[in-house]
């Protein structure tokens, strides 16, 4: 049986990963294995059952090298979360904020239910949860995510789908503004509700769902920022 090389398992990696980008060089060849063979370690493993040496067996990089470049498992696993946002990802455009939302939940969801890609991103959460330094880099990681996301709601306000700043009606004050990261954050809440708490299915339905009721909630008013008119109060 053949044995992939570290060139040959990072392009099947980026296969599997849509957007993902692999910069050139052996340095960034050495650290995409090494990536890899730390996401195929959680995979395996888990947090707790990871080790050096089967990250050094895994990437065809001495053990040496990785205690020298990377301290210790929790710079690995922080390491590889950095390189995990280091790509070109950018969220759905389909030309309506209710299209790009559904979009945006299904890809969500896909990504933690497709078998080919689901294993490494739910072992590097749950990592998170037992190492510090995971966990930093983790919320990093999806921050940058997130404010990548905030251009859905951006393109919303330019074609009038919802209110700008410089909208100012009986109910909104001029400074108001739509709170963009808490909207694109109100898409996946509940679908990372159910698969990393409640441990439920998650399908296109739930996805649909999900993205419907965010999309309500902006259209109501939830994610409206800044001074805003006081509630009527009840009638007399």
């Amino acid at each position: 049986m053949s044995v992939e090389n570290d060139d040959e398992k990072a392009a099947r990696n980026a296969a599997l990963r849509p957007g993902t980008r692999r910069p050139g060089g052996r340095t960034a060849r050495t650290r995409a294995a090494v990536r890899d063979a730390v996401l195929a370690g959680l995979t395996e493993h888990g947090y707790p059952g990871l080790t050096i040496e089967y990250v050094a067996e895994h990437s065809g990089v001495h053990k040496t090298t990785l205690y020298r470049r990377w301290g210790d498992l929790e710079g690995l696993l922080a390491d590889a979360l950095d390189l995990a946002g280091e790509d070109s990802w950018l969220p759905p455009d389909t030309g309506s904020l209710e299209g790009d939302l559904r979009a945006l939940a299904r890809e969500v969801a896909a990504s933690f239910t497709d078998p080919a890609v689901a294993a490494s991103g739910s072992a590097m959460i749950a990592a998170g949860f037992q190492s510090e330094r995971a966990a930093t880099a983790l919320r990093a990681y999806y921050t940058e995510r997130f404010r990548r996301c905030e251009t859905i709601v951006e393109r919303a306000v330019g074609r009038g789908e919802l209110p700008s700043p410089s909208d100012a009606t009986e109910a909104t004050a001029p400074q108001a503004a739509i709170d963009a990261g808490a909207l694109v954050r109100a898409v996946s809440a509940p679908l990372f509700l159910r698969l990393f708490i409640t441990r439920e299915p998650v399908d296109t339905a739930l996805a649909d769902q999900s993205a419907a009721a965010a999309l309500a909630a902006a259209r109501a008013g939830a994610f409206t920022t800044g001074p805003t008119a006081p509630s009527p109060g009840p009638a007399a």
